[in-house]
């Protein structure tokens, strides 16, 4: 045993050296809705993240997954990999008998493995603050996103039950954020992003891991209600980049400034919306949706602003027919507002392989899975979801400290290129370091 330990250490040493190890610590910081303009527009209150950009690598834009939804697009962040391959489809899995209120909360559902997986196997800590899928992950310091079913039950306790080590949030509630109560998380309120970034500072100053996913969710909530710009949205803004201050002060003060990258991305873009188009109505009128919860034959997921088509009966060919026979019916003026995008399409973008096609609208329209009412209806806020291929729905990338190059901006990014570039920094091997796009690599990092 004792020429045993020496020989694993040596070995850590050397796997981790091989693939050039440029940061001992990184910390990926999600704002949910996060734009290129909030680094790259003065309007924006945003002084940390605009002098990060300015200093390390910023891009105009990265491309996301499809449907641009949280879940999906973080777990993309943190496997490398499409929803076809990590199996994160929706943040809610379609249920053929009617939604529960369940969202893809567990990381067991995950199929491929992830960055928390990548550094257990390399012998580092991780932590992690309300990042999406995380529950029961494999991680050191563990505070989950994660609600109940129960609408008795409050926001605080479901986190509370499923933090690891337990009894983690009353060590942090005592060290430094005092008693939580529901409102102290609630997305309602900017302070929710206060909370979140003392826990994460918390964990940084106290246990100082080598990964460190943090998830800051009020942009997105701010943009839903109010559409890509408003009063709420650039207050929230504003608290994100406190958030990430807050972030950037606990690497100072726990020492390891010179050892650490920070990455701040996101999961979408936002898009205004003025109307809302329901699919699942024209199925319902023509005998594919039943009254009954089990009597289908074919129905839509919506998932933001996008629509999969989901059969009953697999390989249901005479369905998919009739749907797109109903679909090419449709007046001219309402078949303008969505392309349908078939399977070989879903497969090249990685999305869900049981939906046989899906419907992205154009900037504007979303769609709504009620059976119900009127096909077209009026609608205002923002939202997204919407087939990654154009401006207002990529999100962003700043890469700051340890590793980054200085000075530097890349034109587009894709979501699955983060992950090879944390395994990059952290000179660790994982299959996503594997799948690192070169030319990515050699624009970002020393």
């Amino acid at each position: 045993m004792k020429y045993f330990l020496p020989l694993i250490i040596f070995t850590l040493f050397i796997s981790r050296h091989t693939f050039g190890q440029s940061a001992k610590h990184v910390i990926i910081i999600s704002i949910d809705g996060f734009r290129p303009e909030f680094y790259q527009d003065n309007s924006w209150a945003a002084p940390n993240l605009q002098q990060m950009a300015a200093n390390g690598v910023q891009a105009n834009g990265v491309r996301g997954v499809f449907p641009s939804v949280t879940y999906p697009s973080h777990t993309t962040i943190l496997t490398g990999v499409m929803p076809l391959q990590h199996g994160i489809y929706y943040n809610a899995p379609f249920e053929p008998n009617g939604a529960t209120g369940r969202w893809y909360w567990e990381e067991n559902l995950i199929k491929t493995e992830t960055l928390w997986d990548a550094v257990r196997k390399a012998g580092l800590k991780s932590a992690s603050v309300f990042w999406p899928v995380s529950v029961g992950a494999p991680v050191d310091y563990n505070l989950p996103e994660v609600w109940s079913l129960d609408k008795n039950m409050d926001r605080v306790t479901p986190i509370r039950q499923a933090a690891h080590p337990k009894g983690l949030l009353e060590e942090i509630e005592q060290n430094a954020t005092g008693k939580l109560q529901e409102k102290d998380l609630n997305s309602d309120y900017l302070i929710a992003d206060e909370n979140g970034s003392r826990m994460a500072a918390y964990l940084l100053e106290t246990y100082k891991p080598n990964l460190l996913t943090f998830h800051v969710f009020a942009v997105d909530h701010a943009a839903h209600q109010e559409g890509r710009d408003g009063e709420h949205v650039r207050k929230a803004v504003a608290a994100a980049d406190r958030a990430v201050g807050n972030i950037l002060e606990a690497i100072e003060k726990a020492g390891i400034k010179e050892s650490t990258a920070v990455i701040v991305t996101g999961d979408h873009g936002f898009v205004d919306i003025k109307q809302s188009f329901s699919p699942n109505i024209i199925l319902a009128q023509n005998g594919l949706i039943g009254k009954e919860k089990d009597n289908w034959k074919a129905k839509f997921h919506t998932s933001g602003a996008a629509a999969f088509l989901h059969l009953q009966k697999k390989g249901d060919q005479q369905t998919v027919s009739q749907v797109k026979k109903l679909l090419a019916g449709l007046p001219d003026s309402q078949k303008k507002l969505f392309r349908i995008v078939e399977r070989p399409e879903l497969d090249k973008i990685g999305a869900d392989q049981n939906a046989v096609l899906a419907l992205t609208p154009i900037p504007g329209v979303t769609m709504s899975a009620t059976t119900e009412g009127d096909l077209l209806k009026a609608a205002q806020g923002g939202t997204h979801g919407f087939f990654p291929d154009f401006k207002e729905i990529q999100t962003g990338f700043v890469g700051y400290g340890a590793g980054f190059k200085p000075k530097t901006t890349l034109p587009l990014l894709g979501l699955e290129d983060i992950a090879p570039l944390v395994s990059r920094l952290l000179g660790i091997t994982s299959p996503s370091a594997k799948a690192a796009k070169p030319d990515v690599l050699e624009a970002a990092v020393k």
